[in-house]
């Protein structure tokens, strides 16, 4: 019996469904006309500025300081990706970028240091596979997002993804949306708990409300949130949006960002700035008023081209029927200590009885070729949906992966480097690219977040359930790429004068959170970067010492924001105190490494480029 032909035979003993049928995102037509362009480019036919914006709108993004170079984004809408495309990226990844990729905090997944040329051999592989980079970037619609739980959540009302999946098809090239003043970004969540609703230009949670006697689907819409330099939490837009006014509702907002929008100030040009600055109660009557309009005037073509309906996955998945169970593995885990640790934190019980969801944790959301061949094949062979989500944490997420089969996808993944466990912990730090690709960075958050890990892991931190609902994320700079503001401990770096030496420091955040009561952080000191890590131990040796009963570590410091500590530590001013010896460096010229970059062995300067968000 062949290979191909055995995995077959496993696949349906184990119940594992067909694949699902190619996306089609891509356009081939796209990868020629993108190579056409680069040539025009290079002949001094188009401007730095023009082709800067072409290759935006075509997912190519500047790498750090080298302009022939590219980090290409590929969509990934809703996170969904199949294991046929996650082996031809890391095909993509060995001949054309540096033999890895990486999962950003949007669910896309990047390859960084492509050459320009190769950009669109990238391009066209992805269109071979489904995939496509169009609009990953640029002043556009990005990559829709939906929760890595939506059809597994035990708490969610329905599954979010066909909605999801069809409002990325509708803006994906769409005409009402290829020149707007900024980026802008549509998030699903599962339930009150699971997504980044509030924190989107455009939020929704799926909800049902009985209506004349019928249960009627629909969500509940948030609009005008978003991350950056200056964030904002998002505003409920009504109780209840019927689903089938959540396409109008969503073009009503794109069009009136689209003409009222900030052309000028690419400071102040993200929609979040416009609903601030006109005010939420006058903001939110203008989109009821341009929804009717919306209503009033879509043709049947227009509103033809969203349909959820065929975006609902129809194979036969295991069916959900109320009951949750663990399997039994009491002899399996005494003979396997690792194993137990990675299934007690990187596995979820799903709403369907005997699945679950398995998290792959990654260092900072980096994973090597030979390693998404490895999680490929293990996702054609034991997930009977057989296909993975990225997630937010810069993870990949595989549902429907039955609790008989746990061991043996833990097995495959040790294979790989691929079983590290921590993935629903404090331990999974979240970083951005930082300075190894990005012009704007100021600090290695990349690197800082996997030293976390790695730190954090081998003190088993991961192992402490009162850790387990706390957050760590980390951006280079202040706008936002790694969520600081929605982390429990977040950091955004920047540069900072100590004594007579530069040096790259934090800014650290208390108390940030996602889902439906999301809310942003507090910024509270600067911590120097290699203090980083020394400065979040004390704080959770501090909350071991003061906390209540029967509480986490996010409601500890969540408490202290508020100023109802009950110990010694009260409020913000009492956390700084115990702080202050933790940051402290040594002087430059006893300790200069002290002093230097994560990564680097070099002085460290404040070294910036033109960014390209705004491009």
């Amino acid at each position: 019996m062949t290979r191909a032909r055995a995995a077959a035979a496993s696949q349906k003993q184990r119940g594992v469904s067909p694949p699902k049928p190619n996306p089609k995102w891509g356009r081939e037509e796209e990868t020629e006309y993108f190579a056409k362009k680069v040539k025009l480019f290079r002949q001094g036919k188009i401007s730095e500025d023009d082709f800067r914006r072409f290759r935006l709108q075509h997912g190519a993004y500047g790498s750090r300081l080298h302009a022939d170079y590219s980090m290409v984004r590929i969509k990934v809408p809703s996170g969904e990706i199949t294991a046929d495309q996650i082996e031809k990226i890391a095909s993509l990844s060995e001949a054309f970028s540096i033999g890895s990729a990486h999962v950003s905090t949007r669910q896309n997944i990047q390859l960084h240091w492509v050459q320009l040329e190769d950009v669109s051999e990238v391009m066209r592989g992805l269109v071979e596979s489904g995939l496509t980079t169009r609009e990953a970037c640029g002043n556009t619609v990005r990559n829709v997002m939906c929760s890595h739980f939506a059809g597994v959540c035990p708490n969610e009302a329905f599954d979010a993804t066909p909605y999801s999946m069809a409002v990325a098809r509708f803006f994906l090239r769409n005409p009402m949306c290829q020149n707007l003043p900024r980026k802008f970004k549509v998030n699903f969540g599962c339930c009150e708990k699971h997504g980044l609703v509030k924190v989107a230009d455009i939020g929704l949670v799926p909800a049902i409300k009985e209506i004349d006697g019928r249960q009627v689907k629909g969500f509940r819409v948030y609009l005008g949130g978003g991350l950056g330099a200056a964030s904002f939490i998002g505003h409920p837009l009504e109780d209840f949006t019927p689903e089938d006014r959540v396409l109008s509702t969503c073009m009503a907002t794109v069009r009136l960002f689209d003409r009222h929008g900030n052309r000028e100030n690419m400071a102040r040009n993200r929609m979040r700035y416009l609903v601030h600055e006109t005010g939420w109660d006058k903001f939110q009557k203008m989109v009821l008023k341009e929804r009717t309009a919306v209503e009033m005037t879509t043709s049947l073509a227009t509103a033809a081209s969203y349909d959820v309906e065929s975006q609902v996955d129809k194979r036969a998945l295991p069916k959900s029927n109320g009951i949750v169970k663990l399997p039994m593995f009491d002899k399996v885990t005494k003979d396997s200590p690792a194993f137990e640790r990675w299934l007690h934190t990187n596995t979820v019980p799903q709403k369907q009885q005997g699945m679950f969801t398995v998290f792959i944790t990654l260092g900072a959301g980096d994973i090597t070729a030979s390693q998404l061949r490895v999680l490929a094949s293990a996702i054609r062979e034991l997930s009977a949906e057989g296909v993975a989500r990225t997630t937010p944490q810069q993870n990949f997420a595989v549902r429907y992966v039955r609790g008989s089969d746990l061991k043996e996808f833990f097995d495959r993944l040790s294979t790989a480097g691929l079983a590290n466990p921590g993935a629903l912990t404090v331990a999974s730090a979240v970083g951005c690219s930082g300075t190894t690709s990005c012009n704007l960075a100021i600090t290695n958050s990349h690197r800082l977040a996997k030293e976390v890990q790695r730190r954090f892991l081998e003190l088993g931190l991961d192992t402490d359930d009162s850790l387990a609902d706390a957050t760590i994320k980390i951006s280079g700079c202040p706008n936002s790429c790694g969520q600081h503001e929605i982390a429990t401990i977040g950091f955004f770096g920047g540069a900072t004068r100590i004594g007579n030496t530069m040096s790259p420091t934090y800014t650290m955040l208390f108390g940030g959170s996602a889902g439906e009561q999301g809310e942003l952080g507090r910024a509270i000191m600067r911590v120097p970067a290699k203090r980083v890590i020394d400065t979040i131990l004390k704080i959770i040796e501090t909350y071991r010492t003061e906390r209540s009963q029967g509480e986490t570590l996010h409601q500890w410091v969540v408490r202290i924001v508020k100023g109802q500590g009950a110990g010694n530590v009260k409020n913000l001013d009492d956390m700084k105190k115990v702080l202050v010896p933790a940051i402290q460096l040594p002087p430059a010229e006893s300790d200069p490494d002290a002093y230097r970059d994560y990564g680097s062995d070099s002085k460290f300067t404040a070294k910036t480029a033109r960014g390209e968000c705004a491009a």
